[in-house]
């Protein structure tokens, strides 16, 4: 998952004269592969659908871009737009989308909801590996955000180890 930039067969921080510590700080990040993306979106899908419930998940990068958009069997077409929102909130304040919600209604901050794409519904979990938020599974299509706060729990859960 690590990145490094390759000129003429050496890296950038060769090339620029970086080593060591500083390289790896400077052109190396983490991101998230497609593969993994369909992992966590079929997961998520796949987990609700179980319990009974008919969800879209989508999975959005670092930059807040969609990596993976999946409507599933027997959902509306208003649950994929709603999972992509619940995913750049969760990826944008680097927190569950639910806590977001929670705390508007002790502290309203009505500059935060006119920003894009940024809706106060529970659903979505920020994609971290150790304190760095590389992205947001949202889920949206059951009755409650919780449930579909579970859905894309297991849908991270399940790519855990390729997240490290």
């Amino acid at each position: 998952m690590s990145k490094t930039i390759i000129i003429a067969g050496l890296s950038l921080a060769g090339a620029l004269g970086f080593s060591g510590a500083a390289n790896a700080q400077l052109v190396t990040h983490k991101d998230i592969p497609m593969l993994m993306a369909v992992t966590m979106a079929e997961t998520a899908i796949a987990t609700c659908k179980a319990n009974g419930y008919n969800v879209s998940a989508n999975v959005v990068g670092r930059t807040g871009e969609v990596i993976v958009a999946m409507r599933g069997d027997g959902t509306g077409p208003h649950t994929l737009e709603n999972s992509m929102k619940k995913a750049y909130t969760a990826k944008a304040q680097r927190r569950p989308s639910g806590e977001f919600a929670a705390s508007l209604k002790d502290n309203l901050t009505p500059g935060a909801l006119r920003l894009t794409n940024i809706v106060p519904a529970q659903g979505a979990l920020p994609i971290k590996v150790g304190e760095d938020t590389i992205g947001a599974l949202g889920v949206s299509g059951a009755p409650g955000g919780d449930k579909d706060e579970a859905c894309a729990k297991a849908g991270i859960e399940k790519v855990a180890d390729q997240l490290k």
